[in-house]
């Protein structure tokens, strides 16, 4: 099965998309309620950040991972030698952000949660009784007043001459969290890992919304929902001396959320920054 593009106005939305996040791990949205414009001026107005070195004044905070994270220590994907072709920045409502950035990036932080509730209850409303069983709670209530749900700006710089051969801008992974949800970037490159072994371009067309589960809706549905794996290859031809900026919105529950038997929130996001090397 394909990554489904779901009319987010469609009648049958819900099972559509819920359907292709069973099969692929991925489902793409249009006619959603992101703004194209919005998006386009977050990506002009942080591209033009990280050309600055106004970004080493927001360097992060390994404790509280906040700030910028440059590529010199930029993520290892778990199983991967070479650390990703990457710079990004870590945005949370409490954290440090530049301050002629703030207004726009909060709004769609608030935006894309409020969004994020609506599709974390198409999940739970269209798991079958045996898989909702395992929620230990609402879907949509484990992100309430959560302080961790995580929004970062990724910069893939153009690719240098010099860079290592074996290196790609994002290597092959999963991600933690519940879901995640990304406009379509600027630029190609991200692909999907199907149940064939086969990497499969998502949908990327400007204004789409794509959307992927993670690690931790993987552990909670008792692995109905599976985390599929992706990765970001670099460009070729002309677009290797293009950036690519990408705003994923990582969602993650409150702490103290019981995932499952073995693990909360918090044990399960520590385990795996530990094997990402962030910590």
């Amino acid at each position: 099965m394909q990554v489904q593009v779901v009319n987010y106005q469609a009648k049958n939305a819900p099972q559509l998309f819920v359907e292709s996040l069973r099969e692929t791990g991925f489902a793409v949205l249009v006619n959603h309620p992101i703004q194209k414009q919005l998006v386009q001026s977050i990506y002009d107005n942080w591209y033009h950040f990280f050309c600055t070195d106004e970004k080493h004044d927001f360097t992060f905070d390994p404790k509280k991972q906040d700030g910028y994270f440059s590529p010199d220590i930029s993520e290892t994907a778990k199983g991967a030698t070479k650390k990703d072709l990457k710079e990004y920045y870590h945005v949370y409502p409490w954290g440090r952000i530049p301050a002629q950035l703030e207004e726009e990036i909060l709004s769609y932080y608030k935006k894309a949660s409020i969004l994020a509730e609506e599709l974390l209850t198409w999940v739970e409303e269209n798991s079958s009784a045996e898989v909702a069983a395992n929620y230990r709670e609402p879907l949509a209530k484990m992100i309430q007043d959560t302080p961790n749900t995580l929004l970062r700006i990724l910069h893939y710089p153009p690719i240098a001459d010099d860079a290592d051969p074996d290196a790609i801008r994002a290597a092959a992974h999963e991600d933690i969290n519940l879901l995640t949800i990304l406009p379509a970037s600027n630029e190609p490159g991200l692909q999907v890992l199907n149940k064939s072994g086969e990497w499969l371009d998502v949908p990327c067309e400007f204004g789409y919304l794509v959307i992927n589960t993670g690690d931790m809706l993987q552990e909670a549905s008792n692995g109905y929902f599976p985390s599929t794996t992706h990765r970001v290859i670099n460009p070729s031809g002309e677009r290797v001396n293009k950036s690519r900026i990408s705003l994923p919105l990582f969602l993650h529950p409150r702490s103290e959320v019981q995932l499952s038997e073995r693990h909360t929130q918090n044990s399960y996001l520590l385990e795996r920054l530990r094997e990402l090397g962030v910590i």
